[in-house]
C-alpha cells in the first residue's frame, strides 16, 4: 500500500488545481460564485468519499480536512469530533449552486467549463480517497456517482460534450496478482495525478519570509516589530551555542487592532518564520475564536480545547476575538475553562508552542488582565493601526490585479476619494481590507449584470471596472 498523503500534499495539490481552475473562467459572476462556494462544497464531499471508504476516521483525515481550501479563502478549523460526525451524517451529494451558474455561463457565451470542472473535481474527490494511502472500491464508486450527476445536468441542460476520459477505476487500490499481502495502488500511465509522496520543497529562508512580509500594505510598526523579534529569537539561540545564560523569553504576543488588518495574515508568516529559525518544529497555523474552544456542557470545554492545542503543537494556535473567552458577566462561563486549559498548554508545550491572541484594543487589555496566568505569559504587544485612505486604495488596485481587473479612469479616481472618505469617518464598525474586499466582490458582480446586456462583450470590456460598477454610496461626496 502507498504511503498516507500528508495535510501539506492535500493542500498543495487542492490549492493549484482549484485556482488554476478559477482563473480560467471567462464569466465573472461564476468566477467570484466558485471562488466563495467550491471550498465547503469540495469539503463536504470529502465527507462523503470518507463515508463511502467505511475505515473510520483518524487524526489524519482532520489534518487533511483542515487542508481543503484554497488560496485567500478562510482556513478549516474543524475538531475530530466534528469531522466524525459530519462524516457519519453525510446525506448525500447535493448539486452546488456554482455549478448550475457555471452551466449557465457556458450556455450564454459558449465556453466548456462545467465539463472541465466535471474532470477537476473528479480528481479532487480521488485525493480526498487517497489519503489514507489507498483508494477503496466503495470511495471510487462514491467519486463517479458524484461526477455522473454533474454531467447529467450538463446533458439536461444541452451543453455538447461527455464525460471526460478520466477512469475512476485505474486509481483503486488492488492486491498485486503475483505477490499476496499488501495492496498496492494503480495509477493510470502519464503524470502522476494523485502524487503520494509531495516532492520535499527546499526550506523557507527567514530572508524570503520577510520579503514577503515587506511585500504587505502598510502595517510599518508592525514589520518593525517583527524584525525585533527576530533578532531577538536569533542572538539568543547564538547564546544557547555558545553556552551563555539566555534569560526566560515568551514568544507569546498579543495582536491589537481592529478586523481586516491583517493580523491572521502576519500569525500565519510569523509561524513560517519561527519555523525557519527553528523555534517550531512545524510552522502551521491553527485559527480559531471562542467557538473552537468552548462547548455546551460541563467538562467538553477541556477536551475540545485540548483538542486544538494538539493540532497546534509544533506551530501557532491563533485565536481570534479571544476577549471572547472572559466574559466578566458570567463568572461560571465556560470560557474560563478554556482559558485554564490553555494555560497548562502552553506551560506543557512551552518548547513548540506559541499562542497569539487578537482582537479590539480595548477589549484585549480587560482579556489580559482577566487572569495573572495571561498577564505574565503574554507581554509582547504588536498593535494593527487601521488602513490610511490610499492603503485602501493600494488594496483594492491588487484585488482587481490578481483578478484580472483593471479600473478606468474615472472609477480609479472615484474609489480613491471613496477609500479617503471612507477612512476619514471610520467607526467602530470599520472593517478595513474587509470593507475593501466588500466593495472589489460588489463591483465583480455589479459589471456581470451590465456585461449580460452585451451581446459579445470582448476581452477589454469582461475585464474593466468602470464607475457605473461601484457601489460607492455614502462614500462620495
Amino acid at each position: 500500500m502507498a504511503q498516507p498523503m500528508t495535510p501539506a500534499v492535500v493542500h498543495k495539490q487542492y490549492d493549484e488545481a482549484m485556482t488554476a481552475f478559477r482563473r480560467q473562467l471567462r464569466d465573472p459572476a461564476a468566477r467570484v460564485a466558485f471562488g466563495r462556494e467550491s471550498d465547503g462544497f469540495l469539503r463536504d464531499c470529502a465527507c462523503g468519499v470518507w463515508q463511502a471508504g467505511q475505515e473510520g476516521i483518524t487524526p489524519l483525515y482532520v489534518e487533511c480536512y483542515n487542508a481543503i481550501y484554497a488560496k485567500g479563502n478562510p482556513v478549516p478549523t474543524a475538531l475530530f469530533w466534528e469531522l466524525a460526525t459530519a462524516v457519519s451524517e453525510y446525506s448525500g451529494f447535493v448539486l452546488p449552486g456554482f455549478f448550475r451558474r457555471m452551466v449557465r455561463a457556458d450556455l450564454e457565451l459558449g465556453s466548456g467549463y462545467s465539463r472541465r470542472f466535471v474532470d477537476t473535481f473528479t480528481l479532487m474527490l480521488l485525493l480526498f480517497a487517497a489519503v489514507d494511502g489507498k483508494v477503496s472500491e466503495g470511495e471510487a464508486g462514491f467519486v463517479n456517482a458524484c461526477a455522473d450527476s454533474l454531467s447529467a445536468y450538463c446533458d439536461q441542460a444541452g451543453l455538447p460534450g461527455g464525460r471526460g476520459e478520466l477512469d475512476v477505476r485505474d486509481f483503486v487500490t488492488r492486491p498485486a496478482p503475483d505477490m499476496p499481502g499488501p495492496a498496492r495502488r494503480l495509477q493510470p500511465e502519464g503524470p502522476d495525478r494523485l502524487a503520494d509522496q509531495e516532492d520535499a520543497p527546499p526550506k523557507e529562508t527567514v530572508e524570503s519570509l520577510l520579503a514577503e512580509l515587506d511585500g504587505l500594505c502598510g502595517l510599518e510598526k508592525v514589520k518593525e516589530d517583527v524584525r525585533s523579534l527576530i533578532n531577538l529569537v536569533k542572538v539568543r539561540k547564538l547564546r544557547q551555542q555558545e553556552g551563555l545564560p539566555v534569560p526566560p523569553l515568551s514568544l507569546h504576543l498579543v495582536f491589537l487592532g481592529n478586523p481586516g488588518t491583517g493580523k491572521t495574515t502576519v500569525a500565519r508568516l510569523l509561524a513560517r518564520i519561527y519555523h525557519a529559525i527553528g523555534v517550531l518544529s512545524k510552522g502551521q497555523l491553527v485559527e480559531v475564536d471562542r467557538s473552537g474552544l468552548v462547548a455546551g456542557f460541563v467538562g467538553q470545554t477541556a477536551l475540545k480545547t485540548q483538542e486544538v492545542i494538539q493540532r497546534a503543537q509544533g506551530g501557532v494556535l491563533f485565536i481570534d476575538e479571544a476577549y471572547a473567552l472572559a466574559n466578566q458577566e458570567a463568572p461560571n462561563d465556560f470560557g474560563r475553562e478554556a482559558i485554564e486549559v490553555l494555560l497548562k498548554g502552553m506551560e506543557d508545550h512551552r518548547d513548540d508552542l506559541i499562542v497569539i491572541v487578537a482582537g479590539y484594543t480595548r477589549l484585549m487589555q480587560n482579556f489580559i488582565h482577566a487572569n495573572p496566568g495571561l498577564e505574565s505569559r503574554f507581554n509582547k504587544y504588536f498593535y494593527f493601526e487601521d488602513y490610511r485612505g490610499e492603503q485602501l486604495m493600494e488594496i483594492f488596485c491588487g484585488l482587481c490585479e490578481r483578478n484580472g481587473y483593471t479600473l478606468d479612469e474615472d472609477a480609479a479616481k472615484a474609489a480613491r476619494r471613496a477609500f479617503q472618505k471612507m477612512y476619514d469617518h471610520r467607526d467602530e464598525h470599520f472593517g478595513n481590507a474587509r470593507d475593501v474586499r466588500n466593495v472589489f466582490e460588489t463591483a465583480v458582480a455589479r459589471q456581470a449584470n451590465r456585461l449580460a446586456g452585451m451581446a459579445a462583450p470582448g476581452k477589454q470590456a469582461l475585464m474593466t471596472l468602470s464607475l457605473e460598477d461601484l457601489d460607492l454610496t455614502g462614500q462620495e461626496g
